[in-house]
């Protein structure tokens, strides 16, 4: 008896099972996991999914292209697109870009720092002893958060980009405690370095590069590429952009400038009106 009960206890839920996988079961396509195999597995989300697997899901509903992912070499996105059976698609390289030129040389200070070294600690007690409240503390929480080591400290205190590892997973822009950090297209050249919504005297007391609220840059941009906002000027990128560096030319103190695509770090300082800017990153 008691192995007759056993039995039919086995079968019934044998049954139960077997009708729960016909109608409740998940179709997974059978390539993607060969196609989050092929995914650099990174999880950076610069692909604008929450993880690799995301990502290949997205490929295989044909929501996404083989480009999108910011971390794979070319071959790897064209040997994906061929295994897809699709194009491979052109994607706009995105970098992460510093809103702010006041290094230790810029910047003026009112204390020396001795705490914790990071700048969302500092930013807590008076900013890490510069004197502007607003800008970069320097202490590199930026390039600790970026895993691919697309981020380097230089002399003068300031995060550098590198725009070819850069991958704009965006890291960087959570970790800065001041928000000075936006991924930006690499071909767009008009770049702000100024975060201080103060003006005149006021301003560039704090910093000798900050902006004056001057408004020159929004006057010489055509229709409102460029409007002043809160003393800063605020860049529309999608409004495609002048295609002369005439925009950023009579501004006094280096505030906004002109940088040449993704060759940034090998671009010269441009010299204004007698003053040199500062080289972005």
């Amino acid at each position: 008896m008691a192995a007759a009960i056993m039995a039919g206890l086995g079968l019934f839920f044998g049954v139960v099972l077997a009708v729960a996988y016909r109608f409740l079961r998940v179709f997974e396509d059978p390539r993607l996991d060969i196609v989050d195999a092929a995914l650099p597995g990174s999880n950076c989300g610069a692909c604008g999914q929450p993880g690799c697997r995301a990502f290949a899901e997205s490929l295989l509903a044909g929501d996404s292209l083989a480009s999108g992912c910011s971390v794979s070499s070319p071959d790897a996105i064209n040997e994906i697109a061929d295994m897809l059976g699709a194009d491979a698609g052109q994607a706009v390289k995105r970098v992460a870009r510093l809103h702010c030129a006041g290094g230790r040389a810029q910047a003026a200070a009112f204390a020396e720092y001795k705490g914790v070294h990071s700048c969302a600690s500092a930013a807590l007690v008076g900013s890490g002893g510069k004197a502007c409240s607003w800008g970069c503390i320097g202490l590199a929480d930026c390039a600790t958060a970026c895993t691919f080591g697309a981020i380097t400290m230089n002399d003068n205190g300031l995060p550098v980009v590198s725009p070819d590892a850069c991958t704009a997973c965006a890291d960087c822009v959570v970790a800065c405690p001041r928000d000075l950090f936006e991924v930006l297209p690499a071909d767009q050249h008009v770049l702000v370095q100024c975060s201080v919504p103060l003006s005149g005297e006021d301003a560039t007391a704090l910093c000798s590069v900050a902006c004056d609220a001057c408004g020159r840059c929004a006057q010489d941009a055509p229709g409102d590429f460029i409007v002043m906002q809160g003393n800063l000027p605020i860049v529309d990128y999608g409004a495609g952009g002048p295609a002369s560096p005439m925009v950023v030319q009579r501004c006094p103190t280096g505030a906004i400038v002109w940088v040449a695509g993704i060759q940034l770090q090998e671009q010269a300082p441009l010299r204004v009106e007698g003053r040199s800017r500062v080289p972005v990153g």
